[in-house]
C-alpha cells in the first residue's frame, strides 16, 4: 500500500486508550494531525507522548480505539508495510553499524525492491539534502561520523523512500546544544521543501516552539491543549500549560499580543461641538485627562489633553476648536511589540485603536499597558 496514492489528509486518534495491567498510559485521546504540518506532541516524562508516537506505525498497540490514516483504520493494514511507509527517526539514531552510509539510507528501498540505479540515484540526492556531500560521506561507516553527522544519515534514512508521515522521537536530544540548534534549524528548512506530515516528540519546549505548527501538551495519559504555538503563549488552556511553557516566556511574547488583547474596549470620548467645561466634567466622571473626539458615527477626529482645555478654558470654546488632530493610531490586529516600539519611539502615552473605516474601537495607554502585564505575570 503506497499512502501517496491515498493523499494523505491527516492521522486521526479515536478515543485511544493504552492500559499495562491497571496503569492507564492514555486514556481516551482524540487527536487530528493535519498533512504537511509538524506536530509536536510534549509533556512530562510518562505523560504518553511517545507512546502515542508508536501507535502511528503500530510498534504499539492500542488497548480499544481506532487510529487512522487518511480514513483508513491503520490496525487492518499489515504493520510491516504500514512502517514501509513511515519514516522513523529515533534518539539513539539506529544505524547499522556494519553498513555504510550509502546501504544504511538506502535500506528501506532496497526492501520494497527499487532498482540499483533507483536507490544509489536517492540515496546521493538525500545526502546532499542533509549536507553531506555524497563523495565524501557514502562509504563511511557510523563509526567514522560524529554524533551530529549520524542523526542527519537517520534523517536521510527516513526520507529514502519518500514517505508522507515521518516519526521523530526526541532525535536531537543527545547532542550538543550547538549541533541540536544546527539541525532543528535544518529540519525546519527542509519542512519548508518538502512539506511532510511529521509527528515529533521532544520534552524540550523551545525546541517545540521553535519547530512546531501545532502543539499537543500531553500529562498523565490525557491531551491538556493542542494548538497552535501563538495559541498556547497567549491563552494557556490549563494552570499546567502555562506552567509548562512558563510565564517569563509568555512575557517575552508581545509580537504575539495584538492591540485587540489589550486595549480599553470603552475609551472616554466627546462629540466635538462639546463645551469645554462639558468636557472637563466627563473626564472628571472617568477620572482621565484627555479625551477622543469623535463625530456621531464614532470616527475618531481627534483628541484634547487636559493641558489643551487648561490653555483656552476662560474662554467660550468648543472641542473642535481646539482638539489635535493629527493622532497616531493603530489598527486591532497590530501586534504589540510594534506598538510599545511606536510609543517609545514618538514618546506618546496612548494610541487610539481605529478599524479599516477610523471608527474608534479601543485606546491604548502606558498605564493600561502596565495594569495588564501586571494582572497577566504577577
Amino acid at each position: 500500500m503506497s499512502f501517496r496514492e491515498r493523499d494523505i489528509d491527516l492521522i486521526k486518534f479515536e478515543k485511544v486508550t493504552k492500559k499495562y495491567g491497571d496503569t492507564d498510559v492514555l486514556k481516551e485521546i482524540d487527536l487530528e494531525m493535519r498533512k504537511g504540518e509538524i506536530t509536536i506532541l510534549i509533556g512530562p516524562s510518562g505523560c504518553g507522548k511517545t507512546t502515542t508516537l508508536k501507535m502511528i506505525n503500530r510498534l504499539i498497540e492500542p488497548t480499544s480505539g481506532k487510529i487512522f490514516i487518511n480514513g483508513e483504520d491503520i490496525g487492518k493494514l499489515s504493520p510491516i508495510e504500514l512502517r514501509r511507509n513511515i519514516g522513523y527517526v529515533i534518539q539513539q539514531i539506529g544505524l547499522f553499524p556494519h553498513m555504510t552510509v550509502a546501504e544504511n539510507v538506502g535500506l528501506v528501498p532496497y526492501l520494497k525492491k527499487w532498482p540499483k540505479d533507483k536507490r544509489m540515484k536517492r540515496v546521493e540526492e538525500l545526502l546532499e539534502l542533509v549536507g553531506l556531500p555524497p563523495r565524501d560521506y557514502m562509504n563511511r561507516y557510523p563509526s567514522e561520523l560524529s554524533g551530529g553527522q549520524q542523526q542527519r544519515v537517520g534523517v536521510a534514512r527516513a526520507l529514502a523512500s519518500d514517505p508522507e508521515i515521518i516519526l521523530m522521537d526526541e532525535p536531537f536530544s543527545a547532542l550538543d546544544p550547538i549541533t541540536r540548534e544546527q539541525l532543528q534549524e535544518e529540519l525546519f528548512n527542509l519542512q519548508q521543501e518538502l512539506q511532510k506530515t511529521i509527528v515529533f516528540v521532544t520534552h524540550d519546549i523551545d525546541e517545540a516552539l521553535k519547530l512546531g505548527d501545532r502543539i499537543c501538551i500531553m500529562r498523565d495519559g490525557i491531551v491538556l491543549q493542542f494548538d497552535a504555538p501563538e495559541v498556547l503563549l497567549k491563552n494557556p488552556a490549563h494552570g499546567f500549560v502555562e506552567e509548562f511553557i512558563g510565564k517569563k516566556r509568555l512575557m517575552r511574547a508581545p509580537d504575539l499580543m495584538t492591540a485587540e488583547d489589550v486595549m480599553i474596549k470603552d475609551p472616554v470620548k466627546a462629540h466635538p461641538r462639546r463645551t469645554l467645561a462639558q468636557a472637563v466634567e466627563i473626564m472628571k466622571s472617568h477620572a482621565v485627562n484627555s479625551i477622543l473626539v469623535v463625530d456621531e458615527s464614532d470616527k475618531l477626529l481627534g483628541i484634547a489633553t487636559a493641558g489643551d482645555i487648561r490653555e483656552h478654558f476662560g474662554e467660550k470654546k468648543y472641542l473642535d476648536e481646539i482638539y489635535t488632530k493629527d493622532v497616531i493610531s493603530v489598527r486591532p490586529n497590530e501586534s504589540l511589540s510594534y506598538i510599545i516600539k511606536l510609543m517609545a519611539e514618538k514618546n506618546i502615552g496612548f494610541v487610539p485603536v481605529t478599524d479599516d473605516n477610523g471608527i474608534l474601537v479601543g485606546l491604548i495607554t502606558r498605564s493600561s499597558l502596565i495594569n495588564i502585564f501586571s494582572e497577566r505575570y504577577f
